[in-house]
């Protein structure tokens, strides 16, 4: 068996690697292992709005309940939902059935500890090795002590009203567009936003078990971009299949990124004495341009490398309290615990009511710079050599020295395959991109 746990807990194609089969012992392992100690361990369980899901859930539950813990099964809710429910109910653990902006077909489980956070690799790994060991720790207990399942058709309700806790200012006179992305928003964002007195525009938040994140979403944001300039809306808001990201557009269609409402977050909460440490984590993908804005605004940056729980991982560490990811996978830390596109929202609209400004405005703090991305084909045993050969070392210094500190160089060997990214940021997009091609070949010949 390959590696069970990705990134970001278990993903695959549903009923064929990710099996409903699977799915049991995930609960039975995953149940074993985080809520030992516990006496009749409490698990908070959520899906997006993927077929598969019905099917996934009830494996997991089957899996859960066999080994004597209770399922607290919330339904269709944000996976960032059941980071905070899983505190908030004071539960031992936590699992979301969603596999986040991916197409219909792939579903994924993910755990969460009794905080609420992603878990560690060592706790994946010990639930993989279980399960490849047959689960033959587990304990099947019998009669009375076996597990319950228990639905909790109040638990969305309790999760909006954490979300409104965080803002404190109503909507009142703005005109918002939504894209639900037929997924796990679809009830909630409408709500919520309806709630606090915004005139609320909405665009599929239909879902049918079939059309999550189908050409719509933060992934596809073409048809929000007219929908909020032809019903004349102050900002538009797109979400993925699970709710764990929010990306924007203004108010006359063009996209607004990560990166831009991660800088106009810093700055508002820089100015309200709440940005721990003067300092906004990122990735070492962040536009250039972010960080020329942050200086500017007197925000320091810190660079991780590339994915979410590596921004979380030093935010834990160093005490900060904002981060996240071009994507609009955006951490709050003093709210939750992992990227909330719900939460996202409102603090960006709340930031825009209390500006008086148009979205458009907000958005200029920060002006982008070009980037181009070239990816140089090398086998997997070359794909560190550019770290250690002195003619690819020396051609990166002669592009950093031209670019004179308005561009910048960054080389990445790919996870997942023989290649290696060469990325290049600069104010004049012809000339990266000559100098990234060109970078791009002399790795190439120098791999041979």
């Amino acid at each position: 068996m390959g590696k069970m746990f990705g990134t970001d807990g278990v993903r695959g194609i549903a009923n064929t690697e990710l099996t409903a089969e699977l799915a049991y012992k995930l609960g039975r392992a995953g149940a074993y292992v985080l809520t030992e100690g516990a006496h009749k361990p409490n698990i908070v369980v959520g899906m997006d709005t993927r077929i598969s899901g019905d099917m996934l859930e009830a494996a997991l539950v089957a899996g859960i309940c066999s080994v004597g813990a209770h399922a607290i099964c919330v339904g269709v809710v944000p996976t960032p939902a059941v980071a905070y429910l899983t505190r908030h109910y004071n539960a031992d653990a936590g699992v979301v059935i969603s596999a986040s902006h991916n197409p219909v077909e792939y579903n994924g489980i993910k755990f969460f500890n009794r905080e609420g956070y992603k878990l560690p690799d060592e706790v994946e790994e010990r639930i993989e090795a279980i399960i490849e060991n047959e689960l033959k720790e587990v304990p099947s207990p019998t009669g009375g002590d076996l597990g319950r399942r228990d639905f909790n058709d109040k638990a969305i309700f309790e999760y909006i009203n954490f979300l409104k806790s965080t803002i404190d200012v109503d909507f009142t006179g703005l005109k918002v567009a939504l894209d639900c992305a037929e997924g796990a928003s679809y009830f909630a964002a409408p709500k919520i936003f309806n709630e606090l007195g915004a005139e609320v525009y909405v665009i599929h938040n239909d879902p049918n078990g079939k059309n999550i994140n189908k050409n719509c979403g933060s992934t596809h944001m073409d048809e929000l971009r007219k929908f909020t300039v032809e019903n004349g809306c102050d900002i538009g808001l797109a979400f993925d299949g699970d709710a764990d990201r929010c990306l924007a557009v203004d108010e006359m269609g063009n996209v607004i990124n990560g990166d831009f409402l991660l800088t106009i977050c810093a700055k508002e909460m820089k100015k309200k004495g709440t940005l721990a440490k003067d300092t906004l984590v990122v990735t070492v993908m962040s536009n250039m341009g972010l960080d020329i804005a942050c200086n500017q605004h007197e925000i320091k940056t810190v660079k991780t490398k590339v994915g979410d729980r590596y921004v979380l991982e030093e935010m834990l560490k160093e005490g900060y309290n904002i981060g996240g990811e071009q994507s609009g996978h955006i951490i709050f830390l003093d709210y939750n615990t992992t990227g909330d596109g719900l939460l996202t929202a409102l603090q960006v609209v709340s930031v825009l009511k209390k500006s008086g400004k148009k979205m458009s405005e907000l958005a200029s703090i920060m002006k982008e710079l070009p980037q181009v991305l070239v990816n140089a084909k090398v086998t997997n045993d070359k794909k560190d050599a550019y770290t250690k050969d002195e003619v690819i070392l020396e051609e990166i210094s002669k592009i950093e020295r031209a670019l004179e500190g308005r561009g910048r160089v960054l080389i990445r060997p790919s996870g997942t395959e023989p290649l290696v990214r060469v990325m290049l940021e600069g104010e004049n997009q012809d000339e990266i991109n000559k100098m990234a091609h060109e970078l791009a070949e002399l790795i190439v010949q120098r791999s041979k």
